[in-house]
């Protein structure tokens, strides 16, 4: 027993010599079980999310433009931008999330900045954004 306890403690010290505790460290370098898509900055996509309805559940989906991404590893988040009724809505979805069911690349879109937090500002047809070839 005290070897086991003097050995855990030794990996805890170990592991925190790199800021990372144990759960954090094997997830980070755990594989994903999904394939992701290439996302980047100007994209749009469509998000397919998992809503729990009391006993029953089901797919829902989130289109529109990838306006930032941040974290890296297992914390990537994206946030994703859409109007509605010329209202602007906003989410920021976790991408390895267990309730994100699905992401898909829609197009591409050609942009000059790492986050594009100017879309805000803009309403109607200035908010497009030019397509990859």
């Amino acid at each position: 027993m005290r070897n086991k306890l003097i050995t855990l403690i030794e990996e805890q010290e170990k592991l925190k010599a790199g800021n990372l505790t144990k759960t954090q460290s094997e997830l980070i370098k755990m594989p994903m079980e999904r394939t992701i898509p290439k996302i980047e900055i100007g994209d749009t996509i469509d998000v397919h999310t998992w809503i729990e309805l009391g006993e029953k559940g089901r797919t829902q989906s989130f289109s529109g433009t990838v306006i930032a991404k941040k974290g890296e590893g297992t914390r990537e988040m994206i946030t994703v931008r859409r109007i509605v009724q010329g209202e602007g809505v906003e989410r920021v979805f976790p991408i390895h999330s267990p309730k994100i069911s699905k992401i898909e690349v829609k197009r591409g879109g050609v942009v000059r900045r790492a986050k594009l937090y100017y879309l805000r500002d803009r309403v109607g047809k200035a908010t497009r954004l030019r397509e990859k070839k």
